[in-house]
C-alpha cells in the first residue's frame, strides 16, 4: 500500500493564462511550452513555464493559426507544431510552425505537411520529428512523415502505420 501523503503525490504547479483543452506541448530541459487548444474558440496562444520552479505560465507568443489536436515535436532547442483543427472549414490544416524554446516570440513558418489533417500523433528524437496518422474526412490516415527539427522545410515520407488511425 502506498502512503498517500508521500512526496510522490501531485502538487499544484501553477495555472495557464487561459484554461483550454486539446492543446499541445513541447519542452527543453528548462522550459515547457503549451500551445493552441480551444475554449471553445481556437487559440493561437503559446505559454511557457520554467520546469524547475512552480508558478503560473507566462506569455510566450502566438502560433500562425489557432488550432487544436496538432502533432508536436521538440529537440533540446526547438519546438514544432504540425497540422491540427483550426475550427473552421475544412477542419484540418497542413501548417507547421516552430519556436526557439529559450527565446519568447511568435512561431515562425517551418513548412507544410503533405496532407492536411487533425488528431495527429507526434514523437521526436533530438534531431528528427515524426508525424503519424490523423484524420482527413472521411477517414483516418496511416501516413508517417518526418522532419529534421534543426532545419525548415516540408515534411518527407517516412512510411506507413500498420493501421490507419487518429
Amino acid at each position: 500500500i502506498r502512503d498517500r501523503a508521500s512526496t510522490s503525490n501531485a502538487t499544484d504547479f501553477g495555472d495557464l493564462i487561459t484554461g483550454r483543452r486539446s492543446l499541445n506541448a513541447v519542452s527543453s530541459d528548462t522550459r515547457g511550452l503549451f500551445a493552441g487548444g480551444t475554449t471553445p474558440d481556437m487559440k493561437n496562444e503559446i505559454e511557457f513555464s520554467t520546469i524547475a520552479t512552480a508558478g503560473n505560465a507566462t506569455d510566450f507568443g502566438d502560433l500562425f493559426v489557432g488550432r487544436r489536436n496538432m502533432a508536436s515535436n521538440s529537440s533540446p532547442t526547438r519546438g514544432v507544431f504540425a497540422g491540427g483543427n483550426p475550427g473552421s472549414s475544412p477542419l484540418k490544416d497542413d501548417t507547421m510552425d516552430y519556436v526557439t524554446i529559450a527565446t519568447a516570440g511568435d512561431a515562425q513558418d517551418f513548412g507544410d505537411m503533405s496532407v492536411e489533417r487533425r488528431e495527429i500523433g507526434g514523437s521526436s528524437s533530438s534531431t528528427r520529428g515524426l508525424i503519424a496518422g490523423g484524420y482527413t474526412a472521411p477517414a483516418n490516415l496511416n501516413t508517417i512523415e518526418f522532419i529534421t527539427i534543426a532545419t525548415t522545410g516540408n515534411s518527407q515520407d517516412f512510411g506507413d502505420l500498420y493501421d490507419a488511425r487518429s
